[in-house]
């Protein structure tokens, strides 16, 4: 189903849709996932890091708060900031080194994370909708209208 207000998807639509999000993203970028606890930020990020090519363990970066994994060339780093109080806290892990050269950033919480954080070329937005979740996918550059544009068929906006 799917209105202006984004397209509602099961777990497996969710995983889907991730999966064709990685060939697109082999030039590396920035995603910012948006939601409440257990919206599906986190399952989003590991079926599109599965996808990339990931092929270790993918871990939830919530108490450590950045993973980072290395697939087909790319540095990916995949950051939880729920518990985070204040951008300033990011400093230590030298986030300006880590979106340097060719990246893909995977941030959940961004909004923590403020203007310590590299620009979004997505934002996907996601919350809960009965047993299912609703997405919906915000680009904000050229690139990121790119990846949508090549994913259509369904408005996610």
């Amino acid at each position: 189903m799917s209105s202006a207000q984004g397209v509602e998807l099961d777990e497996a639509e969710l995983v889907a849709l991730a999966q064709r999000f990685a060939p697109l993203l082999g030039d590396g970028g920035v995603i910012h996932l948006h939601g409440d606890l257990g919206a599906g930020k986190t399952t989003f990020a590991r079926a599109l890091l599965t996808a990339f090519g990931v092929g270790m363990r993918i871990k939830s970066p919530t108490y450590s708060l950045i993973e980072s994994y290395e697939a087909n060339g790319l540095r990916i780093h995949h950051l939880d900031l729920y518990r985070i109080a204040a951008p300033d806290e990011l400093e230590f892990l030298g986030l300006s080194d880590l979106a340097a050269g060719r990246f893909l950033l995977l941030a959940e919480w961004p909004e923590r994370g403020g203007s310590a954080l590299p620009a979004p070329d997505l934002i996907a937005h996601l919350e809960h909708a009965g047993t299912k979740r609703r997405l919906r996918l915000e680009p904000r550059t050229p690139r990121g209208k790119s990846w949508l544009g090549s994913i259509s068929g369904r408005n996610f906006a």
